[in-house]
């Protein structure tokens, strides 16, 4: 096969998949791979590899091929390899074709912040109704656009492309890419000030992606947006309808097509619309400004689109939080670390804030904050700005570093407490360290201020070995399971043996914010601990026992009632303690084929009689257990389960005089049966990324990430023996690394000898030896190592569901396995 050289136009393709990243190959047969040239990559070095994966269609670049890939090029007889000026221009105007093919509404969204939420938001208050296609992610790139536009097909109904730039003259190339027909200008921030002259100039160039739109929607309080869209872009699209919006009752331009009053109250903050769009009121349970002007674009693309009031209301009310790019960890004296420090701007500051804000943990919150660069207004404006954002926010404690915020000192002052230091290194010598105890802390830092180093004092000591937690990820099982069980089903996710070994704590903070509808636990004391680091969900206790019923009540934990005795016991206990107040609702479980907890079919008669006899009982669900879930042979004795689970459950409905929730599907049933899904499913391990069925764990994330570090490598003569027992016989000459990693760190023994193996910059490395308590060796002689590299023991690079098969188990054991004293570290992109 020689390579086409043409252009763009002249490409043709079947593939239903266009790839840029060689690492996220899914579908070669399918996929068509640009080779795109970058400041810090060439795709052309993947080309060969990719086709040895099976990929067959190929776009390179004319100038940029090698000479050795060529030679291999004309050895393939059935690939097809296009030259082209740019590999991507051509991926732009492959998109831009087939964005060409439709005639559906198209959204635009640019601006400084706020894009991917308000993207995000539209998609879940636009689906009842339409088939969306949105950008998936952040993907608002030269490459992420049309990857974005790619995914447009003849059943969407609407679609929602996000776009962003850095310099000048990008926008021209997406443009074409999206063409939207409605245009959404968020706002304008300092992000990318760096690549334009002026803010002036970084406006007009967002301004091009609507020079062919119908309609713009925009804040008219941005009196910058609202003078160039007048002056400039309504002389290039003398046509565009224009839709803005203002808090302000006036601004330089005229009064907003729209006026908006915000009330804060107890039960949310209140909007009122009053315009040409008639006169609305809505709640919104979020209260942050960022959030705030988010959603509020979104109402009026959504009343203007047409959707009634009523509609928009209850919808907004299922609106959850988008992910942030955040890191969460524990830190000294009992400290909680935010671990934020990559850069620093206003709207960035704001939602880091929010973040803090998020934490139930601990009530006390510390901000360690530099000085904010390329910000573009005057420095008493700005810092006055950040003092009343921190204020609001409920800050109790600034710590500011940098010359800027010395000198802007006095411009805090009512803060409870606050205190400035020059630069990093001054605080650091300077700081009293043990005066932070049992708080949250927020480093939030520009780069030049190396707050890395103050993370490192912050954060708790850890041995080599850690599990990193993507919350990301974590919130986008849940969104997958939450879109499985569908918007009525309610949720329930368990959080017991320490979260799956990922943290209960941390895990059910972040479902407390998701809004998740229960959480579930083992045993009280795992519901005290939850409690006592502010989690408010109610929480069932699926193991209670008599002596823990005080705690129950204490802490309205919620039993799991199973048989005669432990429903008599509670029984017993609730008439011998009247004055406790208010019990907490019970849940009662039926044993339909699991036999391991709950009620048999014979006993049914005699918990009904129970029931009548004790009006008074809260029940809040009945609920049972599917023995097969995740395997196709046991098919018919899950629907003899849902069969014998309906008949008691209407029985128990029918004494109780009232409906109750009812539940039977777990992580796998509810992929497998969603017809069973009632009023609640409860999600487990698939939250954790483990697709208990195999059939769609491509859509799920890892979430856990268990990583250690090389302590020693040493060459090791062939015909030695390595480790306890002289287990690890060595065949050859061997370089042999020792990790920082034992079966107390719950690395399972079985995985030595071979059987087990790590990933060590790119390559898998098997076990040597028995695993002892905290190392183990591995065979690094065909790999580039050091001592102090990182090795990965299970994540994406090495999947649990691989490792766990190696010994003959499951994820479960692993992931419930790993020790406490190995850290977890919690992150979000």
């Amino acid at each position: 096969m020689r390579l086409i050289e043409t252009t763009p136009s002249h490409i043709r393709t079947s593939a239903q998949h266009l790839l840029t990243d060689s690492r996220q190959l899914s579908f070669p047969e399918q996929t068509l791979f640009f080779a795109i040239r970058g400041e810090r990559h060439d795709g052309h070095l993947f080309v060969a590899d990719l086709y040895q994966r099976g990929v067959r269609e190929f776009v390179v670049e004319q100038e940029a091929v090698p000479a050795a890939l060529k030679a291999e090029i004309e050895t393939w007889p059935d690939a097809t390899v296009w030259a082209v000026p740019s590999a991507l221009r051509a991926l732009q105007y492959l998109a831009a074709q087939r964005r060409a093919q439709h005639t559906i509404p198209v959204v635009g969204i640019t601006g400084s912040n706020g894009k991917t939420i308000v993207k995000e938001w539209l998609t879940q208050l636009l689906m009842p109704d339409h088939y969306v296609v949105a950008s998936p992610k952040s993907y608002n790139s030269q490459v992420g656009v049309p990857l974005s536009v790619w995914l447009l097909n003849e059943k969407h109904t609407i679609a929602l492309f996000e776009a962003g730039i850095s310099r000048p003259h990008e926008m021209e190339y997406l443009q074409p890419v999206i063409q939207p027909t409605v245009g959404l200008f968020t706002n304008i921030g300092t992000a990318h000030d760096e690549g334009f002259r002026s803010q002036k100039q970084k406006i007009t160039e967002k301004l091009r992606l609507f020079t062919k739109a119908d309609k713009l929607i925009y804040r008219k309080d941005y009196t910058a947006i609202d003078e160039e869209v007048r002056l400039i872009l309504s002389s290039v699209n003398p046509g565009l309808q224009t839709l803005t919006w203002a808090t302000s009752a006036a601004t330089a331009g005229g009064p907003s097509d729209v006026q908006v009053q915000l009330t804060p109250g107890p039960e949310g903050v209140l909007i009122q619309l009053m315009g040409t769009l008639g006169e609305h009121t809505f709640t919104s349970h979020f209260r942050d400004e960022a959030s705030l002007e988010n959603l509020l674009h979104c109402l009026v693309f959504l009343l203007d689109l047409g959707l009634t009031p009523d509609a928009i209301r209850e919808r907004i009310k299922r609106l959850r939080p988008v992910s942030m790019r955040l890191e969460l960890k524990e830190g000294i004296n009992r400290c909680y670390i935010i671990d934020d420090s990559y850069n620093n701007d206003l709207q960035g500051l704001t939602m880091a804030l929010n973040f803090l804000a998020q934490q139930e943990h601990r009530s006390h919150k510390v901000v360690i904050l530099s000085d904010v660069l390329q910000a573009g207004q005057p420095e008493q404006d700005l810092y006055g700005q950040i003092a009343r954002l921190l204020l609001e926010k409920g800050v109790q404690r600034l710590i500011g570093i940098g010359p800027k915020m010395q000198q802007n000192q006095q411009l805090f002052h009512l803060l409870p407490a606050s205190e400035f230091y020059g630069d990093t290194a001054t605080f650091l010598n300077a700081f009293s360290f043990p005066s932070l105890t049992e708080s949250v802390v927020l480093v939030k830092g520009a780069r030049s201020f190396s707050f890395e180093q103050i993370i490192n004092r912050l954060q708790q000591k850890v041995h080599g070995t850690v599990l990193e937690i993507n919350l990301d990820a974590l919130t986008h099982n849940l969104n997958y399971y939450r879109a499985k069980a569908g918007p009525q089903t309610r949720i329930m996710v368990m959080v017991k043996a320490f979260a799956y070994g990922s943290g209960s704590a941390e895990v059910a903070n972040l479902l407390q914010f998701h809004r998740v509808d229960y959480l579930a636990v083992a045993y009280a004391d795992e519901g005290v601990s939850l409690r006592q680091n502010g989690i408010t969900l109610p929480i069932m206790v699926m193991n209670p026992a008599r002596p823990t019923f005080d705690t129950l009540v204490q802490y309205t934990l919620e039993p799991e009632l199973y048989s005669r005795r432990i429903l008599t016991d509670w029984l017993d206990y609730l008439n011998q303690h009247p004055d406790n107040g208010a019990a907490p609702a019970v849940h009662l479980k039926l044993d339909t084929g699991m036999h391991r907890l709950g009620f048999m079919e014979n006993e049914i008669d005699w918990l009904l009689g129970q029931l009548r006899a004790q009006p008074a009982l809260e029940v809040a669900s009945v609920f049972s257990h599917l023995v097969g879930a995740d395997e196709g042979e046991h098919n018919s004795f899950s629907r003899l389960q849902y069969e014998r689970f309906v008949r008691g459950a209407a029985l128990i409905e029918e004494a109780l005089g009232r409906p109750v929730v009812k539940h039977l599907l777990n992580s796998a049933g509810i992929v497998r049966f969603p017809e069973f899904r009632l009023d609640m499913v409860r999600v487990g391990i698939g939250l954790y990324g483990v697709e208990a069925t195999g059939q769609e764990q491509r859509f799920l994330q890892s979430v856990g990430t268990m990583k250690t570090v090389i302590s020693q490598i040493k060459p090791i003569p062939a015909q030695n023996t390595v480790g306890y027992s002289r287990r690890g016989k060595l065949q050859r000459d061997t370089r042999l690394g020792t990790l920082a990693l034992g079966y107390a760190d719950g690395y399972d023994r079985r995985l030595g000898n071979g059987v087990g193996q790590v990933w060590v910059n790119g390559t898998l490395c098997p076990t040597v030896g028995n695993v002892c308590m905290d190392m183990t060796m591995v065979d690094l002689t065909h790999a580039s190592a050091e001592e102090g590299d990182e090795v990965i023991v299970f994540g994406k690079e090495l999947p649990l569901i691989d490792l766990a098969a190696r010994i003959g188990t499951i994820p479960y054991e692993l992931l419930t396995g790993v020790s406490e004293r190995v850290k977890r570290v919690y992150f979000k992109e």
